[in-house]
């Protein structure tokens, strides 16, 4: 079964080798972190906040080229997740003579969040990644500036 999520923040996360930045995913009634990247956090957290670049970033640029090629993505899917790696889809469509054709990439999940809220589109988990990977919302600290830091 998949359950609709959101972004509630991006922030640090505990791990063996020091602090990572991670995406905070609620859904189901728990907070689902995934590790990303020092520029995916950055990019993910920057489209949240609605501030823009100077110039455009590769989610930004995909985004344009998509629309502009009369393509759109439905919803983001977190769907898997193997020995600690999370995968995700992403499920797009174009419209040719009226007629939908649909599309399903596999993606990073930071890649699929980002292009996510830049579009704000849906984004869903299922059931087997919130069963191995969720956590309790008071696991989650925010820090005074909104920004989440998973406890340990």
């Amino acid at each position: 079964m998949e359950h609709e999520a959101e972004v509630v923040g991006v922030g640090a996360g505990s791990a063996p080798s020091g602090d990572v930045p991670a995406v905070i995913l609620s859904a189901r009634d728990e907070y689902v972190p995934i590790f990303v990247s020092g520029d995916q956090a950055r990019s993910i957290g920057m489209a949240l906040e609605g501030e823009p670049f100077d110039r455009p970033l590769t989610h930004d640029l995909l985004v344009d080229i998509l629309t502009e090629f009369g393509g759109a993505i439905d919803r983001v899917r977190v769907d898997d997740l193997r020995d600690g790696t999370f995968y995700a889809k992403v499920d797009a469509e174009r419209y040719e003579e009226g007629e939908p054709e649909r599309f399903v990439f596999d993606a990073r999940p930071s890649d699929a969040l980002a292009l996510a809220v830049r579009l704000d589109c849906p984004i869903v988990v299922t059931d087997e990644v919130i069963d191995e990977a969720g956590r309790p919302p008071d696991s989650v600290q925010f820090s005074g500036d909104g920004d989440p830091s998973e406890e340990r």
